[in-house]
């Protein structure tokens, strides 16, 4: 299990094939399909195929990518979150994503720091961006918070997105 980094509440560490039941439960949450994308993740053996050829590809070609967040003290699932390094981007960008039983805790904003100083600070990056639905106002205002700038709005598969930078 290698953690990136840890907070008060918090351990957020790289994704692991044990983590396939988790996936398939957070990628098929309804906020998840909506604001994100349907990644038509549906079994335990999709989840894997994804684990596998995602983040997991990821941490071997970049030396980052999504990983679990998971509670301190219980060691309970809740969300993901990491730096994604996409084709159609100059720059790694910041992702994440929570069960919705977990929002409203300060969990995504104390995780999206972490996370991203950490991975800005070991993997040498001087700029992340992030790609957001306009109408997703929780996931904006949290980039604000933490951070980073609204730069331009942007055409993102097939519709209009807020795209934000920070830099480091």
């Amino acid at each position: 299990m290698k953690v990136v980094c840890e907070t008060e509440r918090l351990v957020v560490r790289q994704f692991e094939l044990s983590d396939a039941p988790f996936i398939v439960r957070l990628l098929n949450d309804d906020l998840f399909i909506r604001y994100i994308s349907d990644k038509n993740i549906r079994t335990q053996e999709d989840a894997t195929n994804y684990l596998k050829t995602g983040p997991m590809v990821s941490y071997k070609k970049h030396g980052f990518g999504l990983n679990l967040v998971c509670l301190k003290e219980t060691h309970t699932p809740i969300g993901m979150c990491g730096l994604l390094k996409r084709d159609e981007l100059e720059s790694p960008d910041l992702g994440y994503a929570f069960l919705p039983e977990y929002s409203g805790k300060g969990y995504a904003r104390k995780a999206a720091e972490n996370t991203l100083k950490t991975v800005m600070k070991t993997c040498s990056l001087d700029k992340v961006v992030a790609v957001t639905l306009p109408d997703n106002v929780r996931s904006n205002k949290l980039l604000e918070t933490i951070g980073f700038r609204l730069k331009e709005t942007i055409e993102w598969y097939g519709s209009q997105n807020n795209l934000y930078e920070y830099l480091g």
